[in-house]
């Protein structure tokens, strides 16, 4: 999902419920191979309103995949999965069964929800308009104007707490009484509205890279820098990094100077079309993918080499990380205006101009939120006002990875201060996101098993960190 432009890090995370009745129906219902699982998995359709306060008007198709527990007797208390973006889709992830959710679903269903406007449930597309492609900043704006105008959904209906009100109805139309919610990144988000809307119909939480009530997701450009500032620390602890790279914050400077003044251009051939390409590199697409870098450790450790490469003038490495995940669909997974529908409804009215110069002092993303900005004038949307951040009564797990450039653990810190029975986890070699590593998948089970008891989690300290990246050969050994 990391892209050129890599949406989701820049673009790259309450009125009273209506009565849904307990006779919500399913569309549909078929058996279904989906991208990512090996086996049949069961797909259901399930009409939502699109304005949850009129349940009798124009209904949306939500497409739900179950994957059913193991055992014959299984638990009658599901994991709904929540994914995340904004603009991910729970049929994406489907390939977290094996990794993640294997221990979890000997006993529980598993069931992927694609979120409104996603996946299955009528993605939203930016139909003619090659955004990642554009040779530059205008280029892109433009590109992206061409896409709201495509866009036929009506956008003040694609936010967070419709799509927390779509749960519920997944909930009755599946016949499930109380449910375990996962939430990963924007995902937890959801999750906390969710439990905080219909807190009868959540037996516990499990929140993993948490985003705080109180986060505003463009304003992340204090936290990126601390987690850039954080691989250059690890560096210059390591022998063999700081042997090969000295003086890497001072490279680091120097070619985003660089790179600011317009002096780079690179030519190389297009990796998907072959073809002689010449692309002006922006401060958008540098930032963009050191930013996107940071999510995962593997990708961190290799931005010493990346960053000392582009110095000496070799922009190869930058070039392959850059367009690395660009070939998964034509469009990529992540719905764009999605993510925008929910950020500028929901987080940039919360964004002032004190607040944005505040996170981004000192920051290699200088100018990321007004970039944002820009682009939600465009969409024109009707601000959001922040819900009541009320108590959460249900035991909840939240985990972060204290790499983490966007959700790093002082977020899940934040949004525990309203969760009296909280479990809070901290893996100290993760970056964004650590249900899959080491012994999580466990944890997760002995959780959701007996969610009232403390986890013994020491097993967490047994991840190993990634090694630097030294060389063209790879990382170290």
């Amino acid at each position: 999902m990391k892209r050129w432009i890599s949406w989701a890090a820049f673009a790259l995370f309450f009125a009273a419920a209506p009565g849904f009745a307990a006779t919500t129906a399913l569309q549909s219902s078929r058996d279904c191979h989906l991208r990512g699982s090996e086996e049949a998995l069961r797909c259901h359709v399930i009409p939502v309103p699109l304005d949850p306060g009129r349940k009798d008007g124009e209904q949306l198709p939500l497409h739900v995949t179950v994957a059913p527990a193991y055992r014959q007797m299984a638990s009658a208390d599901p994991l709904f999965v929540l994914a995340g973006g904004p603009g991910q889709a729970g049929s994406d992830i489907v390939n977290a069964l094996p990794v993640m959710f294997q221990r979890v679903r000997a006993t529980r269903d598993i069931v992927f929800i694609d979120q409104r406007g996603t996946g299955l449930s009528g993605r939203m597309r930016c139909k003619g308009s090659d955004i990642d492609e554009a040779p530059s900043d205008a280029a892109m704006a433009a590109a992206f104007a061409q896409c709201v105008k495509s866009i036929r959904q009506p956008l003040a209906m694609y936010n967070t707490a419709n799509a927390a009100h779509d749960i519920e109805r997944v909930r009755l139309a599946l016949g499930y009484g109380p449910v375990n919610v996962f939430g990963g990144s924007y995902g937890t988000r959801l999750g906390q509205s969710y439990a905080r809307l219909y807190p009868a119909s959540v037996r516990s939480l499990i929140l993993d890279a948490v985003a705080a009530p109180d986060q505003v997701i463009p304003a992340g450009a204090h936290d990126a820098q601390l987690a850039l500032d954080g691989v250059f620390q690890r560096c210059a602890r390591d022998a063999a990094c700081n042997k090969a790279f000295p003086d890497l914050k001072a490279e680091f400077d120097a070619v985003l100077a660089r790179v600011n003044s317009g002096a780079v251009t690179l030519d190389f051939p297009h990796p998907r079309t072959a073809l002689p390409t010449r692309l002006p590199l922006t401060n958008l697409r540098f930032v963009t993918t050191i930013h996107g870098s940071l999510y995962s450790p593997l990708d961190s450790q290799r931005l010493p080499y990346l960053i000392h490469s582009a110095y000496q003038g070799n922009w190869g490495p930058f070039l392959t990380r850059g367009y690395a995940g660009s070939d998964v669909t034509p469009e990529g997974l992540m719905a764009l205006p999605l993510y925008m529908a929910v950020v500028c409804a929901e987080d940039m009215p919360r964004l002032a101009p004190a607040m944005r110069d505040d996170d981004e002092r000192g920051s290699f993303m200088r100018g990321h939120a007004t970039r944002i900005a820009s682009l939600c004038r465009m969409l024109d949307l009707p601000a959001i006002a922040p819900a009541a951040a009320t108590t959460i009564a249900v035991p909840a797990l939240l985990l972060s990875g204290a790499l983490d450039p966007i959700t790093p653990p002082h977020r899940a810190a934040s949004a525990a201060k309203t969760m009296p029975k909280a479990q809070l986890l901290t893996v100290a070699q993760a970056g964004h996101g650590v249900s899959g590593l080491g012994c999580t998948p466990r944890l997760l089970r002995e959780f959701l098993d007996r969610p009232d008891q403390r986890l013994a989690a020491d097993c967490l300290n047994e991840i190993a960190p990634v090694s630097f990246q030294l060389g063209h050969a790879g990382a170290q050994p």
